[in-house]
């Protein structure tokens, strides 16, 4: 017999017991005297006996396995997020597959049939920006498949959404420009079609309407990749042709606040006294470039640990989701470092 593919059967044979007696030993059943339970354990340590997850599964209706599907893993935030679900996931049980898409729709629909072929018991997803009909998860929902959407949400009928305070954090953000005495305040928005980028650019709305200030449309200018050499771009040629220069900007993300400081560097203004620049999602080189990089930190290890655990509470029956019409909302957090402190206390 080779090792890793011992059976329950090879290890009765072996100690001249029943099957169910070895069965029951394994699991610490009432009535297998001590020792017994001892030779059955040491055995299948012994051939590296492992249970059948397959088998397991079919006489559980469970596979003790979810899917999760995130645009990027490279994103810190998303990263962050996998911590936490793998954290919550791995100490109730269960295995985690991980699938990016990459921001295309047709990776996030073949990561959904390979997931399902995989008897996976439930799904958690952040969709790419390609996604703009959601049917493929309507289906499922309106089969009863525990699904979750974190960060970004989505307005299905019926589902689960766990997303950060994006209009909030993008009010602060704005808020402490003006507060360090930046006027003209450009907002490097996010995919339309998203609704962490609606709130953000609704945050940063309300923040000038607050303060008295006036919006103007040409500030909002879309970065749909989110990357800093776009990003660099849309900044040199926003700082070079429009008549009323630009004095402080507010990223959708740190990929694209770091291109608006590059731009703003390479055209010889000084970070912060000539430019404020905040960025959102507080990636871990936000303390490294220079100057640092204020941004807005999203509690993503919190958001993977708290949708795991509803995901799994539904699929063990001890949640009802009908029951959870309302989204779930974790606050942001505005950390100031140099890249906008102008005025020091």
């Amino acid at each position: 017999m080779k090792l890793g593919q011992a059976t329950i059967k090879d290890i009765a044979k072996e100690l001249n017991v029943s099957s169910s007696t070895v069965s029951r030993a394994l699991k610490d059943y009432p009535g297998i005297s001590d020792e017994t339970k001892r030779k059955v354990k040491e055995l299948a340590e012994k051939l590296n006996y492992r249970p059948n997850a397959i088998a397991l599964s079919l006489r559980k209706s469970r596979s003790y396995t979810i899917g999760v599907i995130i645009p990027e893993v490279v994103h810190f935030f998303f990263s962050t997020v996998i911590s936490g679900i793998e954290e919550v996931a791995y100490s109730r049980g269960y295995n985690v597959i991980l699938s990016q898409t990459n921001e295309k729709i047709g990776r996030e629909k073949s990561s959904i049939e390979t997931m399902l072929s995989n008897q996976i018991d439930g799904f958690m997803v952040s969709y790419s920006k390609e996604t703009e009909n959601f049917d493929h998860f309507t289906r499922l929902l309106d089969q009863g498949f525990p699904i979750i959407f974190f960060d970004r949400s989505t307005d299905i009928p019926n589902a689960i959404n766990i997303m950060v305070d994006d209009y909030k954090g993008a009010f602060d953000a704005v808020s402490h420009l003006i507060e360090q005495g930046y006027q003209k305040i450009v907002h490097l928005a996010g995919p339309k079609n998203l609704k962490i980028s609606k709130e953000r650019e609704r945050g940063y709305r309300d923040a000038l309407k607050n303060y008295g200030m006036e919006i103007q449309e040409e500030y909002i200018v879309e970065c749909p990749v989110g990357s800093d050499e776009e990003s660099k771009e849309i900044t040199t040629n926003l700082l070079t042709t429009l008549p009323e220069k630009p004095d402080a900007f507010f990223a959708n993300n740190d990929m694209a606040a770091v291109g608006a400081m590059a731009a703003a560097k390479s055209l010889g203004f000084k970070i912060p006294e000539q430019i404020g620049i905040v960025g959102f999602s507080n990636w871990q080189f936000c303390s490294m470039v220079d100057p640092s990089l204020s941004s807005v930190s999203q509690p993503g290890f919190r958001m993977g640990a708290r949708a795991t655990d509803m995901l799994l509470d539904i699929i063990e029956k001890k949640l009802d989701p009908q029951k959870i019409t309302e989204p779930i909302t974790l606050d942001t957090q505005l950390l100031i470092r140099n890249s906008s402190l102008r005025i020091k206390s």
